[in-house]
């Protein structure tokens, strides 16, 4: 493996450990951002390995469908790619993030993200 393609999926498992760290602490909102960003940076390293160019954006759909992602994974894409936004601004939508995240919803999304990490982690094998 590549040390760029390397260093991205190093950085998504680091996110990913961030994630269940904020979990296990009650910073739901934390967790979820931090799941957002080990699945952007997996699927980045996915783009970067297939097609040997480095993408730019933050859109999880975007992302997964250059990356070639199958389309069952698409609609959980779907629930986490806003969270990039969602879960930090308070603007974003009108709420104060934190309190849009409970245990239940941090818990659905870092199974998102465990699962489209796994397959990731497929196609860099």
């Amino acid at each position: 493996m590549r040390k760029e393609i390397e260093n991205w999926w190093k950085q998504a498992e680091a996110d990913l450990r961030t994630a269940e760290n904020s979990f296990r602490n009650k910073d739901y909102y934390a967790s979820v951002f931090w799941c957002q960003q080990s699945v952007e940076k997996g699927l980045k390293a996915v783009i970067l390995s297939k097609l040997k160019e480095k993408i730019i954006g933050h859109s999880l759909i975007y992302l997964g469908k250059t990356a070639g992602i199958p389309e069952n994974y698409i609609s959980k894409l779907k629930k986490l790619s806003p969270q990039y936004f969602l879960s930090r601004y308070p603007d974003a939508s009108e709420d104060i993030p934190y309190e849009l995240y409970d245990k239940n919803i941090s818990d659905l999304f870092l199974k998102i993200a465990k699962e489209v990490l796994l397959w990731t982690k497929n196609q860099l094998k």
